[in-house]
């Protein structure tokens, strides 16, 4: 791009280019702004302007293009490409890209896909597609350059002008034996640095860390951050090296990990894409709702078990969605602290309990402050002192109580092997409208006398 023209000048000479279907000139500008704003202008296409981009560019091009696009979007691209056209452009992306796009289709779509594609590219993808989702296997890519531990350095720099164009990365190079075994690795600066004559076993160090198979995605994208790696190998059972995975495979994996805690975190089984179909989505959310409902109407049959206190003093219930409301939002924001504390790995086990005794102090405070605020406002507004108070303790109970059920429960869960995202905000706030409601009409019932 010309430093004088602005992108949207860009863009719009590209739109010009493509409606008039002037393949030369659009294959100049589309192909000379960076790959992230090619995406985005495709994106913007209607589906009879994505037709023709698919007929001015190349398989390779379009690979290219179809891995700077989100993995929820590529499934439609696909379905509208000429199956040769679609099978060309998977076989010229990155293996690890082309099992990801291909594990979102049907699986008669990926059969058909497979058997019209290059023969070479379709048994690498086949190997992938065996692997369980979200493990190290499915992720990983098997282009990648290994050495020989045996090799020299000048041996070595010939090899890697051959595969080099071909490998995912070259900075990080991974040593293997007669066997394949992962013995080592090598930095791209040592390989530069040493004579040409020293052997790659002499220079590679041993210390190898890497991944097995097997492993959840997750925990691989948390080692990857804790070490600052670019590239991780992943290997069998007996330490062979199968591929490795990238930090920018890791990058899309903490994108997917934070949608789908978010989506827990929201009580609804996956975050709805803007094109979501209103069914479908109502599919998602429903079996939560209808949980969350029953939840609801126990507490709606614990209030009507203080249907006496209340006729009494029908001021009471005023002040219900104040207490709930205010317990519900404590026990949320302590929820969300203690699941990205353990998102993260930032608790110990001693973390953990300084996190229970940290929120419960701050329960504390808060519902100090809180119970403060509304005892006056009930005196100033109402003109009665004790149901100031009453509101005022039942405040600072319920946010004490509700601030530490919103840590210690993900931590429960934690404890007991399940997603802790799962004790979304919806659960805690309905379990802390049952607590809050039976202190508050228990202290009510209690000290009725004061009342009347």
């Amino acid at each position: 791009m010309e430093n004088n023209q602005t992108l949207k000048e860009y863009n719009d000479n590209l739109q010009n280019a493509l409606d008039m279907g002037e393949i030369t000139l659009f294959r100049q500008y589309f192909l000379d702004i960076h790959p992230y704003d090619r995406a985005t202008f495709f994106k913007e296409q209607p589906e009879e302007s994505r037709m023709k981009i698919y007929t001015f560019l190349s398989p390779e091009e379009t690979a290219d293009l179809m891995e700077h696009i989100e993995l929820d979007d590529t499934g439609e691209y696909f379905s509208e490409m000429d199956p040769r056209f679609a099978s060309a452009v998977l076989s010229e992306m990155a293996i690890d890209d082309a099992v990801d796009i291909l594990n979102e289709m049907e699986k008669d779509k990926v059969a058909s896909f497979l058997t019209i594609m290059n023969k070479d590219a379709a048994e690498e993808i086949k190997q992938l597609l065996h692997y369980e989702e979200k493990t190290a296997g499915s992720i990983m890519t098997t282009e990648f350059v290994a050495l020989n531990k045996r090799s020299t350095v000048a041996e070595t720099m010939k090899q890697l002008k051959q595969e080099a164009p071909d490998a995912e990365t070259i900075y990080y190079l991974y040593v293997v034996d007669e066997d394949k075994r992962l013995v080592g690795v090598l930095s791209l600066r040592d390989l530069i640095i040493a004579d040409e004559d020293t052997l790659v076993r002499d220079i590679m160090n041993e210390k190898v860390v890497y991944v097995s198979v097997g492993r959840d995605q997750e925990e691989i994208a948390q080692m990857m951050k804790d070490y600052d790696f670019l590239a991780v190998p992943v290997v069998d059972f007996q330490k062979h090296l199968l591929g490795i995975i990238t930090v920018d495979d890791i990058l899309d994996v903490m994108d997917e990990e934070a949608s789908d805690d978010y989506s827990k975190f929201a009580a609804i089984s996956d975050v709805d894409s803007p094109e979501s179909n209103p069914f479908k989505a109502a599919k998602k959310r429903l079996p939560w709702l209808i949980i969350l409902l029953f939840l609801g109407m126990f507490t709606a049959s614990l209030i009507s078990m203080f249907e006496e206190t209340i006729s009494k003093v029908a001021l009471l219930a005023a002040f219900i969605p104040v207490i709930a409301g205010t317990a519900g939002n404590s026990g949320t924001q302590a929820l969300a602290v203690a699941v990205r504390g353990l998102a993260t790995s930032e608790y110990g086990q001693g973390g953990k309990t300084r996190l229970m005794l940290k929120e419960a102090g701050t329960g504390l405070i808060t519902g100090t402050a809180c119970g403060i605020v509304i005892a006056l406002v009930i005196f100033l507004w109402k003109g009665q002192l004790f149901l100031g108070l009453l509101v005022g303790m039942t405040l600072l109970v319920a946010l004490t109580v509700a601030t530490l059920a919103g840590s210690v429960v993900p931590l429960i869960m934690d404890r007991m092997k399940i997603d802790p995202a799962v004790a979304s905000g919806p659960f805690i706030t309905t379990i802390n409208d049952i607590i809050s409601i039976m202190i508050y009409f228990g202290m009510a019932t209690a000290f009725m006398q004061f009342l009347l």
